[in-house]
């Protein structure tokens, strides 16, 4: 379970969370919508660490996690593929899976992320700079697989991403929650992609969670006007 609880985050003085309140069940995938500069990316990089905490809680079942240093908060178990993918363009994808098994401790890359991703294994000594965008959005999700984790957050991974692809891609994460049982988070605009791979999602607005509703029970029209520039 991923407890978030009266989260605060600032630049300098400028708070730009104002007390966010949510939760994730093992299992579940949370979509976390709004447009630019509303604070989804800001989220993100608070639980896993990368920008500090100014108050509240983030849990991963009953560890509190929000004072830990962000590679301390991956070896308790919260993944994160950013908004871009940054793989390493120079390693082979082969390598780049591997650097996630640090953490994890194990030796090799475990089988049943080739079985998710067949074409990571086909191009495994291909460097990850010579991968279409999509093929690098599956080598991020490997990567932050290969760590063992308990939460996944992916920031924006429809970006840079073919239409045609955009869908496979929710499909892939709809079957990794179900075989790893993951609490997954994803900031996403495309609400197409978040309609297809959302049990639930919450809309955020000028630092604020403004909007939540199942999935079954969304107003599109709804969700599309917090969307609309």
């Amino acid at each position: 379970m991923l407890d978030v609880r009266d989260l605060k985050v600032a630049y300098g003085q400028s708070e730009v969370l104002h007390g966010l309140d949510f939760k994730v069940a093992p299992g579940e995938i949370v979509a976390v919508v709004g447009r630019n500069g509303m604070g989804k990316s800001t989220l993100m990089k608070s639980l896993v660490g990368i920008l500090p905490t100014a108050s509240g809680t983030v849990s991963l079942g009953d560890m509190e996690v929000q004072k830990l240093a962000s590679h301390q908060r991956v070896k308790q178990g919260i993944a994160y593929v950013p908004q871009g993918r940054q793989i390493f363009g120079t390693m082979t994808v082969k390598e780049n899976i591997e650097t996630g098994l640090i953490v994890s401790g194990r030796k090799q890359v475990p089988e049943e992320l080739y079985e998710i991703f067949p074409i990571l294994k086909e191009f495994a000594k291909r460097r990850g700079g010579n991968l279409s965008g999509g093929q690098q959005q599956q080598l991020a999700i490997a990567r932050a697989l290969a760590t063992n984790p308990k939460v996944l957050l992916l920031d924006e991974p429809t970006e840079g991403i073919q239409p045609s692809i955009i869908k496979d891609m929710a499909k892939v994460l709809r079957q990794i929650r179900d075989m790893t049982n993951l609490c997954i988070v994803v900031c996403e605009q495309v609400l197409s992609f978040v309609l297809d791979v959302a049990d639930r999602i919450l809309v955020i607005e000028n630092g604020r969670i403004v909007h939540e509703n199942i999935r079954a029970e969304v107003d599109e029209e709804t969700i599309s006007r917090f969307l609309a520039v």
